[in-house]
């Protein structure tokens, strides 16, 4: 189906970013894979083209408040391509908005100008070790000291992504007690830098898929981390982290559509090549209807992306519908790349088949960002259930 989401602008920037991702990245990718991750010079060339920094005004060296589209453009292509680049799109995408939206002045001088140059990369620290989607339920500690100049900041996070190759870390720590009645308050943001005195890195996580980028344990051990390192107002985060997820759950679903369209070229690629019984495996009737509907449920994914991009735009993309958009895109993809891997038969279990890749890595995008069951409860509750 046609698409009107993207302009001539979008679509020039599209064949920046491909050509970008066929020279520094395509060649280099399995490299990447067998690493865990990819080099951190990879974030410094992204700055040097100017996409490490969208919506960093343009006086601390960014582009200015930018459509979240070209963002979108970027996951595409890297789909296209069955590339990822690490954890840019959550650096990106994902933290850097936190920084936006409540940094001071002073803050942002001292931390835009590099994140826009791919100098300084972001990680964030949610999940802990038992906790999972419960937020409220965060154990690591901030304890302001007695002269009142910084956080000691004690705890341990996990499923982190990206940590290694980051310079900063937003850390969700909890600066009060909850209470029986409030046990979503009392947790603050802390921008802590990686280099600090007690922060530790852990194990590498060893994961099925998206072996390009690292995910880890950390733990924070009698960490100083100043006062003018608190991002927004003590005890707020719970609200600040509600207020970005929509456009985290947007960005998954723009990613899981932009495969299941890849898997779907692969694969149609693939059965008009492939021979058995003396014809070609495109010509039987079960391949054309298998890929009919995985068209079909692709086509109907986008419609959802593209509205959800106009309506981030627009600012009016709300939870409800984020989740709607997560929930529908990240189940679809589970179902194409399925369908998509049955088709190249034997092959498609061998990991030198782009499909056998993709398989592994998009099973998580029903988990993180919030799982299918939490999206549910979201909707439900949006229809007043």
């Amino acid at each position: 189906m046609k698409r009107a989401v993207y302009n001539e602008d979008h679509e020039a920037f599209r064949k920046m970013i491909r050509d970008f991702l066929a020279k520094e990245v395509v060649p280099h990718f399995d490299e990447w894979q067998e690493a865990g991750l990819p080099p951190r010079d990879l974030f410094r060339k992204l700055g040097d083209i100017g996409v490490t920094g969208f919506g960093i005004p343009e006086e601390y060296g960014g582009p200015g408040d930018i459509s979240f589209k070209y963002q979108a453009v970027i996951t595409e292509e890297c789909a296209r391509a069955s590339v990822q680049l690490g954890h840019y799109g959550l650096s990106t995408g994902m933290v850097l908005p936190y920084l936006l939206s409540l940094a001071t002045e002073e803050q942002k001088r001292r931390w835009l100008p590099g994140i826009a140059a791919g100098e300084l990369v972001l990680c964030i620290g949610m999940t802990e070790p038992g906790t999972g989607s419960d937020l409220a339920g965060i154990k690591t500690a901030a304890k302001l000291s007695d002269d009142g100049t910084h956080y000691v900041l004690n705890g341990a996070k996990t499923f982190i992504s990206g940590a290694r190759r980051s310079e900063l870390c937003v850390v969700v720590a909890r600066t009060s007690a909850a209470t029986a009645e409030d046990r979503r308050g009392g947790l603050s943001l802390l921008v802590v830098p990686t280099d600090s005195e007690g922060f530790e890195y852990g194990r590498i996580l060893h994961k099925i898929g998206l072996k390009a980028s690292d995910t880890n344990e950390l733990s924070f051990t009698d960490v100083k981390v100043p006062v003018e390192n608190l991002l927004g107002e003590e005890g707020k985060a719970f609200s600040y982290m509600g207020q970005n997820l929509p456009r985290e759950r947007l960005i998954v679903g723009v990613e899981a559509t932009a495969r299941a369209a890849t898997a779907i070229e692969l694969a149609t690629d693939y059965v008009k090549e492939r021979k058995v019984f003396g014809q070609s495996v495109a010509s039987f009737q079960n391949t054309k209807f298998m890929l009919a509907e995985c068209a079909t449920e692709v086509a109907a994914a986008q419609a959802m992306v593209d509205q959800g991009m106009e309506m981030d735009d627009a600012g009016e993309l709300t939870p409800a519908d984020a989740a709607r958009i997560k929930l529908f895109t990240t189940e679809m993809v589970g179902r194409v790349v399925d369908k998509c891997l049955q088709l190249h038969g034997g092959y498609g279990y061998m990991l030198e088949y782009p499909i056998a890749r993709m398989y592994a890595d998009i099973r998580v995008n029903r988990i993180y960002g919030g799982s299918s069951e939490v999206m549910k409860t979201i909707i439900a509750k949006d229809i007043g259930l």
